[in-house]
């Protein structure tokens, strides 16, 4: 017998969705209802994400889909489809759904905080703060005012910010508030960066390398001059890497070390061979001595290309794990930091921000004389050579597309000559947020 649940929509707009997993599409399925999630029918989004749930093998999901889909007006339905959807990575989907179960059980704390919890992983802090502010007067501490707090800052909004967070009893006073400790340590750190930076950046909503300070206390480097206007913000989306920008962003560093009055003894070089060319090129471009990486090492410059790359094999992850905590006057420098997949520690200087790049010395497409797209093949010469290559080469801004905003060399250096008493402070948490300066992104 044919089931209902395997019937196509009604609704149009899911027919691309419905015709995705009818072969086997599940991430192009995905994308199209992403695409629909605030407009169609909630009981019909429930049926395909059921469908397509079960295509992955999710049956939390799938079961939450399908009985959502047979009984949409229960709100228990709706808060179990909206958690489901939020614990398997979709939260855009549990959005609408969840909204609805707090316009039916508007008393439910838990339903809000779940709704919350699916902004927050979309970026949609300012609907955050609507509708914890619709209950502001009513909100438990910890964690809903706090919540209120830190998505009033997430999307730019200092003075609320600041104000709910004055409002905040110590959670150590509660035995059962203790374990928001760490959270609101962070948050107090955020707004210190902010009050600090505030005289000498805008703070606003094109402001990136003002609230990458505030967020995770990383002094950015260079701007992408590509997109700016179009949604990028100073966001490279794809680079292939030259030995220019290689240059630009150390000498970048440099003048941030000035600035800031940072005096590093030495140079501690990482394992993989990306981060050992940035390190001896920035050991030549500062001046400064060279050694292995051997840990929590005082005064000491670690330079990495990408600190992703180090995640993935278990001599990376345990630096990495060495790099969270903070060794006295140490500075972690990463050259090229994904915004789309943030590393699970932020460095305190970082070059540029990217969605996926392909470093200087890596294989690269090209065109040839006839205009035709071929591939250039890696540089393999030794890592000191290149290293010489990027010393040697032209740090000269590139125009770009003429979208972006001048970022002369006294922007950064203001930047962190203003916050230098609350830079190298506190534990380097990841920022997992593009916070109140978004940006496009690319599938």
């Amino acid at each position: 017998m044919f089931s209902r649940k395997n019937r196509r929509p009604k609704s149009p707009e899911l027919h691309a969705a419905w015709e995705s997993l009818d072969s086997g599409d599940v991430p192009g399925a995905l994308r199209a209802l992403r695409a629909v999630a605030e407009t169609a029918p909630l009981a019909e989004v429930a049926q395909v994400t059921a469908r397509a749930a079960a295509t992955a093998g999710f049956d939390d999901l799938r079961d939450a889909g399908e009985a959502l889909a047979a009984h949409p007006e229960r709100a228990q339905n709706l808060y179990d489809f909206g958690y489901a959807c939020v614990e398997r990575g979709v939260p855009v989907l549990a959005i609408p759904a969840l909204r609805e179960a707090v316009r039916l059980v508007p008393d439910s704390a838990a339903a809000l905080r779940e709704l919350v919890s699916a902004y927050e992983r979309e970026g949609r802090h300012r609907e955050a703060v609507t509708a914890l502010s619709a209950r502001e007067e009513t909100l438990a501490d910890w964690p809903d005012r706090y919540l209120l707090a830190y998505n009033a800052l997430m999307s730019g909004d200092l003075d609320l910010a600041r104000r709910q967070h004055e409002r905040l009893p110590d959670p150590a006073a509660d035995p059962d508030d203790r374990i928001w400790l760490p959270a609101r340590d962070r948050q107090r750190a955020m707004l210190e960066r902010a009050a600090s930076a505030a005289g000498a950046t805008p703070l606003d909503h094109r402001d990136l390398r003002g609230w990458q300070y505030v967020m995770g206390g990383s002094l950015l480097g260079t701007l992408s001059p590509y997109g700016f206007d179009e949604g990028m913000h100073g966001r490279y989306a794809f680079l292939q890497e030259s030995y220019d920008l290689c240059l630009r962003a150390l000498l970048r560093l440099k003048l941030v070390l000035e600035a800031t009055g940072v005096r590093p003894e030495a140079v501690a070089l990482l394992p993989d061979r990306d981060s050992r060319i940035m390190g001896l090129a920035a050991a030549e471009v500062l001046e400064l001595p060279v050694r292995p990486f051997e840990g929590a090492e005082p005064g000491t410059l670690v330079v990495a290309h990408d600190l992703n790359g180090l995640a993935e094999d278990e001599r990376g992850r345990e630096i990495l794990a060495a790099l969270r905590e903070r060794a006295p006057g140490q500075v972690l420098h990463e050259h090229a930091s994904c915004w789309t997949d943030p590393p699970v520690v932020a460095a305190d200087s970082v070059g540029l921000l990217h969605q996926h790049l392909t470093p200087a010395w890596a294989e690269q497409m090209r065109l040839d004389e006839n205009g035709e797209v071929g591939t250039a093949p890696a540089d393999d010469r030794p890592e000191a050579e290149i290293a010489a290559e990027i010393t040697a080469a032209d740090p000269t801004p590139d125009e770009g597309d003429g979208s972006a905003p001048a970022d002369p060399d006294e922007r950064p250096a203001q930047l962190a000559s203003a916050v230098a008493d609350t830079w190298l402070r506190g534990p380097r948490g990841g920022v997992a947020d593009t916070g109140p300066v978004s940006s496009s992104r690319f599938l």
